[in-house]
């Protein structure tokens, strides 16, 4: 017989309330679920919302089309996420992402992320005796690569494409194979020139952004595949320009996993036992997601998560954030209040943000202060009140 440490229990765990997978409900389960965890500290103060959100080194994560209305000629965006720091001191989410501008019209960029869940401890027990069977460090992580074009002054679309391989080894048994997979983002970007907004200026922006489209993922184990997070991401913004140095940012955004809703499973003799996602491809299950809600339009609703997001920034140097996350209670009723701040040090900036749940779910990253660093490299000295805000 064996065993394993805490930590892998804690990763079931977490694919029940951050991946959304609990046999008992409707609520939706996907594989690799890190792929949402948000990456930046500039976003996760905002209510972990970017798709609409001004350009920075992590436009990859939200929406790469951003990257077209860069100001600086490149950037880099490092960040560290620990996870469930709580309970262990070894799970993590790193990511390293860089971006560089072709030509006035047109960039590309790269990020990769790792996730870990730290070691974790196998033994087996031999007439009442504990044998040490090593140790494992499974891991998940994504690479990708985008490139973004403007189509005109105010538009920009942008494709990735992105590598996935989860190696959980979850098996006790046997070598359990790494799952691969690759998936595609297709993403717009949208934002205005200055215009009158009562007493000051304002931009507009707006962006959308369908991400992971791809083959699920298949563990081989017992020929079960797993759906990865494809999720369709809209949002809007408004910037309020109130001088050269200082405005504030108003932005929303909605979610959607576009992932077939679990649907009742009975047994051979007619008794309910729980719910399961539908064996379909990946692509059925993006049409269907928007109609395969068993109790209709009202539950196909409370499949979309709302982000609400505040950024002040003042003298260019300092920024002020706040944000509000909700989803639906019979959905994963994940509810929190964010707080950030952010300092522009020339051509560094330093991000932090912090969580505090509203809910009866424990967060994984409540309580947990969360840094992130980006560097404008070759940076252009800001031209009008659009590029201070881009910077």
């Amino acid at each position: 017989m064996k065993s394993l440490s805490l930590h892998l229990l804690l990763y079931i765990l977490l694919i029940s309330i951050f991946g959304y997978g609990q046999n008992s409900s409707r609520v939706i389960s996907t594989g690799v679920p890190f792929l949402l965890i948000t990456p930046d500290a500039r976003s996760a103060g905002m209510g972990e919302l970017g798709v609409a959100t001004p350009v920075d080194a992590y436009s990859q994560q939200w929406n790469p089309a951003k990257y077209a209305f860069a100001t600086s000629e490149k950037g880099i965006g490092i960040s560290y996420t620990p996870y469930l720091n709580k309970l262990v001191d070894d799970i993590f989410l790193g990511n390293l992402a860089f971006y560089k501008k072709l030509n006035d019209r047109s960039s590309w960029a790269t990020s990769l992320k790792y996730y870990s869940l730290g070691n974790i401890q196998f033994n087996e027990f031999v007439g009442g005796s504990i044998i040490d069977q090593g140790q494992e460090r499974p891991s998940e992580l994504s690479l990708d690569l985008s490139y973004a074009l403007k189509l005109s002054e105010k538009f920009s679309m942008a494709i990735a494409t992105r590598y996935i391989r989860s190696d959980l080894k979850i098996s006790l048994d046997a070598d359990t194979s790494s799952a691969n997979t690759l998936g595609i983002d297709i993403a717009g970007f949208y934002q205005t020139s200055p215009f009158d907004f009562g007493n000051n200026n304002a931009v507009f922006s707006g962006g959308i952004n369908i991400s992971n489209i791809g083959p699920r993922l298949n563990y081989d184990m017992g020929g079960k595949k797993s759906f990865i997070p494809t999720n369709f991401k809209l949002g809007f913004g408004l910037n309020l320009i109130y001088d050269d140095q200082n405005s504030l940012g108003i932005y929303t955004e909605f979610n959607k996993l576009l992932v077939p809703t679990p649907v009742a499973v009975y047994n051979d003799d007619g008794i309910f036992s729980g719910y399961q996602q539908p064996d379909i491809d990946f692509l059925k299950g993006i049409f269907s997601s928007f109609s395969d809600a068993p109790s209709g339009l009202s539950e196909e609703l409370s499949e979309v998560t709302l982000a609400i997001g505040l950024e002040y920034l003042f003298q260019n140097t300092f920024s002020l954030r706040t944000g509000y996350f909700n989803e639906s209670q019979d959905k994963g009723s994940r509810r929190y209040l964010t707080l950030g701040a952010g300092f522009d040090l020339n051509f560094m900036n330093i991000d932090i943000s912090y969580l505090f749940s509203t809910s009866s779910v424990r967060n994984p990253l409540e309580n947990t202060i969360r840094f992130s660093v980006s560097l404008n490299l070759e940076s252009r000295i800001p031209q009008s009140p659009v590029e201070v805000i881009n910077q």
